[in-house]
């Protein structure tokens, strides 16, 4: 039996992606709500097959709990953030999770980390906690780190496809889980070390973060001059050896906006390229304010509440605010004692904000100006609802004349 800990946007879909493979899954989470909700027959977020998938999983026997279990596999998927003033990863929620495993486990355990953590996490604060409780490492108790692959939005898709990194510290351990994995994962699954997998996907996300804050920049110095830069990415990209991205309004979600930190954190004096991607991709969201104040000018607008933001969410069609550019654009507004910006997202239900709309005829009779700051299906399927407002478009979707962008 695996004991999936922790029943959130990564550890929910793993669980239920095994338990409908076959493989016995009891999935653990602290929430009483959330365990309860999924034991009512209902999921806790929205994602593209994510209903089927906990159907098939109820299906095969799946059981949700609040407790952890006894037993000789355990999946540790919870949350790492990291301290926004050292840049260092915050492990306390693996710590307390490794904590409650080791209270409850077997000898000959073995522990799996799929929370992304920064290379050595495993050796400074893991390790330690499996002493602590007077286990051998490598005996008793058995390590493992397994980060997560997937998405929001095509979580059920890269499950099943994407490749996967298993680091242990036996070989024979590896191959143990790997087979666990390939359950389900048609990809190709890497055996390697803990500390090379721990550092392998904080580098995945980092290489992404650096190339989305060159296409910010250069958006940047596009404005400066009154420079097009989507014909400018257009063309350069027409090259065989260059493939630049779209800039956006920042970067959100709990992996490029805040992986890449993790390596800031723990090599400041080496990391620079790094650290300055990250400040650039953080700076988008204030720039964005800035171009909103700028085209209100322009066109004559006084009423920063006859503004409307649409999007709340950190990317397209998913229902996932984490790190959203939305959120840090309205926490800048609030710094500079400004408030009065509407908001509206399709994908967010349930009221959060004092201006939020949930209909978007309603939030579109109420604005003059709308700002694009997420793609979701629905602006792309209704443009022709815009056409009597001044528009800023952060992500070049909008084919309408005198469209503003970034």
């Amino acid at each position: 039996m695996v004991n999936v800990i922790g029943l959130g946007y990564i550890g929910l879909p793993t669980a239920l992606m095994m338990a409908s493979h076959g493989v016995e899954v009891i999935g653990t989470d602290y929430n009483e709500k959330l365990v309860a909700t999924l034991n009512a027959g209902k999921t806790t977020f929205k994602e593209n097959g994510l209903e089927n998938l906990f159907q098939q999983a109820v299906e095969m026997g799946i059981q949700f709990t609040t407790e952890y279990q006894k037993t000789d596999t355990y999946i540790v998927s919870v949350p790492t953030p990291y301290d926004k003033f050292s840049k260092k990863v915050d492990p306390r929620y693996v710590v307390a999770a490794v904590k409650d495993v080791m209270k409850v486990c077997q000898k000959g355990a073995i522990v799996v980390v799929e929370s992304t953590v920064s290379p050595g996490t495993m050796d400074r604060y893991i390790r330690p906690v499996v002493k602590e409780y007077g286990f051998v490492i490598g005996e008793d108790i058995h390590l493992v780190h397994a980060p997560e692959r997937i998405i929001p939005g095509n979580m059920v898709y890269e499950l099943l496809h994407n490749n996967r990194t298993i680091g242990a510290d036996n070989r024979e351990i590896g191959e143990k889980i790997k087979t666990l994995y390939a359950s389900f994962c048609q990809g190709s699954i890497v055996v390697t070390d803990i500390r090379t997998a721990e550092m392998t996907k904080v580098v995945e996300n980092t290489f992404r973060a650096v190339n989305i804050a060159f296409a910010n920049e250069l958006a940047k110095i596009c404005r400066h001059d009154n420079m097009d830069v989507y014909e400018i990415i257009r063309i350069c990209n027409m090259h065989p050896r260059v493939n630049i991205l779209q800039p956006g309004p920042g970067v959100g979600g709990h992996c490029i906006s805040v992986d890449p930190w993790f390596l800031v954190g723990d090599y400041p004096s080496l990391a620079r390229v790094i650290d300055e991607s990250m400040r650039t991709n953080d700076g988008m969201p204030d720039f964005v304010l800035n171009r909103i104040y700028e085209i209100m000018k322009t066109e004559g607008l006084e009423d920063i509440t006859r503004v409307g933001l649409y999007g709340l969410t950190y990317k397209e069609n998913v229902d996932d605010m984490r790190e959203s550019p939305t959120l840090q654009l309205l926490q800048s507004q609030a710094r500079h004692l400004a408030s009065g910006l509407k908001v509206y997202d399709p994908f967010i239900t349930e009221d959060i904000f004092k201006n939020q709309y949930h209909d978007l005829n309603t939030f579109l009779a109420d604005i003059d100006m709308i700002v694009i700051m997420v793609k979701h299906a629905e602006i792309r399927e209704n443009t022709d609802l815009l056409a009597d407002k001044v528009v800023l478009d952060c992500h070049n979707i909008i084919d309408l004349p005198g469209v503003y962008h970034i």
